[in-house]
């Protein structure tokens, strides 16, 4: 967990610096725009992610900096990680205990997961966010998962490109034999995650619905990759001068609300709200079950779309998880009941720690 955190030129923030003295929730408060959400960015950046907003870096850093920023923390076991980038650079760079460091290896001191009110939507946008959200959760104990996306998202760029300028098909021949076997590896990444969120979840259910996902189910990986190499063989026309394909790349998530017995996307807003951080809290249970660590969770707009008995529900929750919660709010009183907590007062930028 983290014991201080020091940010510098990140966002709105020239400098700051909180302490939590060990403390297990960090509730952060203060007027929209006051710079509460980028002190969650600025820890998020410390997974060795891109971050909670995905932006780049030049937009991270401070407008009327030098260009660059750097977000320091010291740990609870007296070690510190930090990242930061330079003016000028194309890249973050890392550092552990003071050593350089590559970003990947942040994971191995930091596990993190957060809920922004961008993903309050994910039950009743298209697939693709629910893909994001979940392959990204996925993503914390399989370390190649991510990787495993981005390489399949080039091979599909580089399928498309030879079968629009009619290459040999002993190119397409090799493409077809990797992409089938990265789409089988993500598939099967994603089945064994739902499987263990599940066990974590009280109220909820996690499904995993797709052409190799299902036949994985149906059979075994290995079958549903020699299927699946069959499928790309016979799809090789182009259709309107688009490559479609069915695969890892159009499955879906559902998440079924076991309390009403409905798909979480036809409950209320909530109703939803409830159910993801009911997700974010099984994340954490099975993070710590995994590994022994106890996680970070950002909760930005913690209490939003929450009516009391959730919100109550919630801090009751949040005390017992074996993890270190930082949430953002409008006002302190909404945390009033939150248990061993430090208190952040935030305006244009500048910060007021007070220990609860």
């Amino acid at each position: 967990m983290i014991k201080q955190i020091t940010i510098t030129d990140f966002r709105n923030h020239a400098t700051c610096r909180i302490q939590t003295s060990g403390h297990k929730n960090i509730i952060i408060t203060g007027p929209n725009g006051a710079g509460k959400t980028a002190i969650l960015e600025a820890v998020s950046m410390l997974s060795g992610d891109r971050g909670m907003r995905g932006a780049s870096m030049n937009e991270i850093a401070r407008f009327g900096g030098n260009g660059g920023f750097s977000v320091f923390a010291l740990l609870n076991d007296e070690s510190d990680v930090s990242v930061f980038f330079n003016p000028g650079d194309t890249n973050r760079h890392a550092k552990i205990d003071g050593d350089n460091a590559n970003l990947a290896e942040l994971s191995g001191k930091l596990r993190m997961v957060w809920l922004t009110p961008r993903e309050d939507r994910i039950f009743t946008e298209g697939a693709s966010e629910r893909r994001a959200f979940f392959d990204r959760l996925a993503a914390s104990f399989d370390s190649s998962h991510s990787g495993r996306i981005a390489r399949l998202n080039k091979l599909l760029s580089e399928r498309a490109f030879a079968l629009k300028n009619g290459s040999d098909s002993h190119w397409l021949d090799a493409l077809d034999e990797q992409i089938a076997g990265t789409s089988t590896a993500i598939a099967a990444s994603r089945i064994q995650y739902a499987g263990e969120i599940n066990y974590f979840l009280t109220d909820a259910a996690v499904s995993v619905n797709g052409f190799i996902e299902s036949d994985i189910i149906a059979s075994n990986a290995a079958t549903a990759e020699r299927n699946y190499l069959t499928y790309l063989k016979n799809n090789r026309t182009l259709v309107y001068d688009k490559m479609v394909l069915d695969g890892v790349n159009k499955s879906d998530f559902g998440v079924f609300n076991r309390n009403l017995n409905l798909p979480a996307n036809l409950t209320s807003t909530g109703q939803q709200k409830k159910i993801l951080i009911n997700l974010i809290l099984a994340h954490a249970k099975l993070i710590y079950t995994k590994t022994g660590k106890k996680p970070i969770i950002l909760l930005d707009e913690a209490a939003a779309h929450l009516d009391n008995d959730a919100r109550h529900r919630l801090f009751n929750e949040l005390g017992d998880a074996q993890a270190q919660v930082w949430a953002t709010g409008l006002d302190a009183e909404t945390f009033h009941d939150v248990p061993d907590a430090v208190f952040v007062a935030c305006l244009d930028g500048q910060i007021n720690n007070i220990l609860g």
